[in-house]
């Protein structure tokens, strides 16, 4: 019985995760498209799904949250800071890969 709950736990949490990056996704979009315009935001996009380059998408996030949500700019850089989270360590491992070769 324990085995089932640990894997529909993390069935659901991984559904949430994807939900989370979905709307974090949508908030980046639209916090560069509001910022600096409509091709600004759909490179983001484009950037993140084809090149998996997060950063513009984690700013924009803030900017969302900030300036269309009106969200207090903590609370707007914690909505942000998963990306980041992420990032940060995965720039790490391949600049060690990197110079390592």
């Amino acid at each position: 019985m324990g085995e089932k709950l640990e894997n529909t736990a993390g069935c659901v949490f991984a559904i949430l995760f994807f939900g989370f990056g979905l709307l974090q996704l949508g908030a980046g979009w639209a916090g560069i498209e509001h910022s600096f315009g409509w091709g600004w935001g759909v490179a983001a996009a484009v950037a993140a799904i084809g090149f998996r380059f997060t950063l513009p998408i984690a700013v924009g996030a803030f900017l969302c949250a900030k300036n269309i949500w009106g969200w207090h700019w903590v609370f707007a850089a914690l909505f942000a800071a998963p990306g980041l989270l992420f990032m940060v360590p995965a720039f790490f491992s391949s600049l060690v890969g990197a110079v390592k070769r």
